[in-house]
Formats: C-alpha cells, sequence, structure tokens
C-alpha cells in the first residue's frame, strides 16, 4: 500500500475534473465526468467525493480506486447481468455502450445501518416500521443482520437535487420504470448483492448494503451500468470483529466512504448548510482507506505513482481524442 507520504504527495495532482471537448458531448456527474460520442460513453473517475448529495472534497487516487474495484465486479457479476464496459483504458476511465439510463437505483441492504436520511437505521431509529414496503420487526439493534436482505429503492436525484427512498409501490404509481422492468431489475440486484457477499467473504470482509444503477442498451437490453461495489455504492466490515462489535454496541469497523461521513456528522453536518473544512490529515486517511478497500475487496495489490493525473489522462484517451 502507499504510505502517508505518497499521498499526502499526490494531493497537489488530484483530479478535480476533465476538459475534453473532443470525447464529446459532457455530463458532470458527482464523481464521474461523463463524455458521450459516437454511441459511446467514455467515464472519467474523478477524486470528487459526494456525501450527503453534495461534493465535498478531493481525494487522492480515489477516482482510480473506484475505477479499478468496479472493473474487478464487473468481471466478477458478468455471469448475471450484462454490463456496459467496453475496455478501460486508463486507471481512472471505462469506456461504455451509450444506455438510456433508468431513473431508479436499486439498493440492497443486508443489516439495518446508516446515519443519513435515507438510511434504514435513520427511520428506524425515529419509529419507521415500514421502510420502502419492507416490514420490520420491533427490538432490532444497530448494524443486526436481516433475516434477508431488503430491497429499498431509490429515486435518482436531479442534478444537484437529493435522492428519496422509496418503495416499488411509489415507483409504479410514478411511472418511471414498468412493474416488468422493476422486477427484472430488483431480481438481478438480489442475485448481485448475493454474488457480492460471497466473494467478500472469502476476503474476510462484509458487504453491508450496494446500490445498482441499470440502462437499456440500443438493442433494448437492460444492463448493469455505472459502477458495482465500490466504497462509494457500498458499506464494507468486518468480518472477524463483527460479532463482538456488535455484542458490546461498539460502532463496526468499515472501510468505506462512512469514515468521512462520521467525520462530518460530528462536525455537526449532514448536508445543509457549508461543509467544514477538511483537514489534508483527514483527506490522506480517507485515501488510505479507499486503498485499503481495494487491496482487502480483489486481494490485489493497488499500483499508482504520485503523477499528474490529467496528462495521464490525455496520453491514454489519445485514440479517442
Amino acid at each position: 500500500m502507499l504510505n502517508k507520504d505518497q499521498l499526502m504527495a499526490q494531493i497537489p495532482y488530484v483530479l478535480t475534473g476533465t476538459d475534453f471537448p473532443a470525447l464529446g458531448e459532457k455530463y458532470e456527474g458527482k464523481v464521474r465526468d461523463n463524455y458521450s460520442k459516437d454511441g459511446k460513453r467514455i467515464l472519467i473517475v474523478t477524486d470528487r467525493l459526494s456525501a450527503f448529495d453534495r461534493i465535498i472534497t478531493l481525494i487522492p487516487f480515489k477516482g482510480q480506486v473506484l475505477n479499478q474495484i468496479a472493473e474487478f465486479w464487473f468481471e466478477q457479476t458478468k455471469d448475471i447481468v450484462g454490463n456496459h464496459v467496453i475496455e478501460f483504458p486508463d486507471p481512472n476511465v471505462v469506456v461504455a455502450k451509450e444506455c438510456e439510463a433508468l431513473p431508479v437505483e436499486m439498493v440492497v441492504r443486508g443489516y439495518i445501518t446508516g446515519v443519513t436520511s435515507t438510511s434504514a437505521w435513520y427511520n428506524y431509529e425515529k419509529g419507521v416500521r415500514n421502510f420502502c414496503g419492507n416490514e420490520l420487526p420491533e427490538g432490532l439493534r444497530k448494524n443486526q443482520k436481516f433475516d434477508e436482505p431488503i430491497l429499498t429503492p431509490s429515486t435518482k436525484a436531479e442534478h444537484g437535487g437529493h435522492d428519496e427512498s422509496v418503495s416499488k409501490e411509489d415507483i409504479l404509481a410514478r411511472g418511471v420504470v414498468s412493474e416488468e422492468d422493476f422486477d427484472y431489475m430488483a431480481d438481478v440486484s438480489m442475485k448481485l448483492y448475493k454474488r457480492g457477499v460471497e466473494v467478500a467473504a472469502k476476503q474476510g470482509i462484509i458487504l453491508v448494503d450496494t446500490k445498482y444503477e441499470f440502462g437499456r442498451d440500443k438493442d433494448g437490453n437492460i444492463i448493469l451500468i455505472d459502477e458495482i461495489h465500490t466504497p462509494d455504492s457500498s458499506r464494507f466490515w468486518y468480518q472477524d470483529e463483527y460479532d463482538q462489535r456488535l455484542a458490546s454496541g461498539e460502532e463496526q469497523k468499515k472501510i468505506d466512504k462512512e469514515y468521512l461521513r462520521e467525520w462530518l456528522a460530528d462536525k455537526g453536518f449532514i448536508g445543509e448548510g457549508e461543509v467544514p473544512e477538511i483537514p489534508d490529515e483527514v483527506r490522506v486517511e480517507t485515501a488510505r482507506r479507499y486503498i485499503e478497500a481495494y487491496e482487502l475487496i480483489t486481494g490485489q495489490t493497488f499500483e499508482a505513482e504520485v503523477s499528474d493525473v490529467n496528462e495521464r489522462l490525455r496520453k491514454n484517451l489519445s485514440k479517442y481524442l
């Protein structure tokens, strides 16, 4: 793993964003810069970190970590459902099939946890017992495993808006997808989550919860898009400490961006108002956790150099420019 000095040295080179007009029409997501042209979508994963539906800060090597974890998982799950991948020409880039994104995120939760207003635990603590169409029993403790994973769909917010956790009935009433398409995505999502749990368990990791995004390709097929089982879209805990921490009421040991969410929450920030200034030490620790997640999840060593990411992108994307 890269050491703290290397992570600190990368801060001046963090990938804030990109400007490659020759790649096509640009759409800027929270974390990814998307370029569309000739039936392809080039997704460049920046080092922007989003939490509480806001861009919070920039984390060294985060974009590379996310893209390479997604690459690992797309390969691990392609037998369950097709995905949008064409190639990975750069550590921060996936060239993908252009798809019509379906406006629903399929969120699967295996445990009751979370600190945001859309999380299961936040709502349960406030007395909610029907969460997105799932009847929850009395007496659950924070971080407890559900008897069976639950599906809690989320609407895709417009740029700058907040996602909203809703039920299947709400989704169908709004007419954003058909019941047939919803049921297909729900079935695939549960299979993807099960695969994720199995693969993560081999590495001593718990896949706590995650979200999946789907799109329709030019042939009308619903396929997996965006990313899968990364620390941005998923929570991961350490298996070996889970039981003891649950029994004692301690928080679980995490390898995801919840670390920064909780740092912000401790400062009184849970999405509204001005984002507190985040010290470089916190950014570096967040980077370390992302890299640790990559190595734990994939079983591979993270390889990267302190360098100008934009310069490397220009070189590796030259055939598209």
